[in-house]
């Protein structure tokens, strides 16, 4: 579904993706894992095409799109949940998730899918006419999935999804991105909870100061002494 090949991204002077090559299979979740700082979110924004490589390519579902401008990957089938969620603060819940789906030509299809965000998440639901200001930071984050998902995307690619939620939420929100994953969405997944990433993940990639040191199953990666002792507390 998606490769990166090769891939070099410059902020300026420095250096911040390094010949990173990693591949996300068709229905997959792919995680990718690191410090802070480590390249991850500069991954995204450059598959998303907010930030242009220095070389190196990116392959969407076949495509070459390593040229193509941001709007026109979405219409691609990529769609992203930013970290820190951004959503549209002073318009309602409703109205977000009308956003979302600005692409789509479909008016019908596109109110049956919000009430189908409305029964993934309930509480989006009772809150549809709130401004989504107003919601909980898991709540926020919910209807930035939702929204993303308004695109019925090939491929979807979350940035950090459980920073700064209580440890219940965090828990629901990977339980969210399971289920999405098992109704046929692949995921690639930038998250600096490794443990509950590389738990619900296909395949993991380590990243360090912008290059890929370590990858293989979540599985694998999670039974690694490097992995455990770097990232798991151990």
């Amino acid at each position: 579904m998606l490769e990166l090949k090769s891939l070099n991204v410059h902020y300026g002077v420095i250096h911040v993706l390094k010949d990173v090559s990693l591949t996300v299979g068709r229905g997959q979740i792919v995680t990718l894992i690191g410090a802070n700082g480590a390249g991850k979110t500069t991954a995204l924004r450059t598959i998303s095409g907010i930030k242009a490589p220095s070389s190196g390519s990116i392959i969407l579902d076949g495509q070459d799109i390593t040229k193509i401008p941001a709007p026109k990957r979405v219409v691609l089938g990529l769609s992203q949940v930013p970290e820190g969620r951004r959503i549209f603060a002073s318009m309602s819940v409703y109205e977000n998730l009308e956003l979302g789906a600005y692409l789509r030509k479909d008016t019908k299809a596109v109110k049956s899918d919000i009430q189908d965000v409305f029964a993934r998440f309930p509480i989006l639901g009772k809150r549809q006419k709130q401004p989504a200001g107003t919601l909980s930071g898991g709540e926020q984050q919910m209807l930035a999935i939702g929204r993303a998902l308004m695109l019925k995307p090939k491929i979807l690619l979350l940035d950090e999804p459980s920073m700064g939620l209580a440890p219940i939420l965090v828990n629901e929100i990977f339980d969210i991105i399971k289920n999405i994953n098992e109704q046929g969405t692949t995921v690639l997944l930038v998250e600096q909870n490794a443990s509950k990433a590389l738990a619900i993940a296909d395949i993991g990639y380590v990243l360090e100061t912008g290059t890929i040191v370590l990858s293989g199953t979540g599985a694998e990666l999670a039974a690694s002494d490097d992995v455990k002792k770097a990232y798991l507390g151990g």
